[in-house]
């Protein structure tokens, strides 16, 4: 597959994530194109279309820089009151349980790039488990 994306470029989804990722201040090279295509799936497993479309992105990729650079790192990149917003989703998800941002939490958390201070801040672990 990965030879596959080398011969004739980036999926148009993919550089959509790529894109979302960006404005939310995480630089895509760093997370591994592995995590970016399950959460696209997790996208599509979500009802967001056979190619979610750029809001959609835009909602996976804030969750995963939140997860990525952490409280304090993504407020530096984003303003206060977006990470307030994304702290809100965060407890939330962790209260429903099983949505779509509960299955990002955990895609980074497996995928080992969450920050460990949003692991110790929310008790998150192998307890967590949608």
């Amino acid at each position: 597959m990965f030879l596959f994306s080398a011969l004739f470029g980036r999926s148009r989804e993919v550089r959509r994530l790529d894109d979302a990722l960006r404005a939310a201040g995480l630089h895509p090279a760093l997370m591994p194109d592995a995590v970016k295509i399950a959460a696209l799936k997790l996208l599509r497993e979500a009802g967001h279309g056979a190619s979610p479309e750029p809001a959609a992105c835009r909602l996976a990729a804030e969750m995963l820089s939140y997860c990525i650079l952490g409280g304090q790192g993504f407020e530096d990149e984003n303003g206060r009151a977006p990470a307030l917003t994304l702290e809100a989703r965060l407890e939330a998800a962790l209260d429903a349980g099983d949505s779509l941002d509960a299955r990002l939490i955990l895609l980074a958390l497996h995928a080992r790039l969450i920050q460990g201070s949003v692991v110790d801040r929310y008790d998150l672990g192998a307890t967590f488990m949608p």
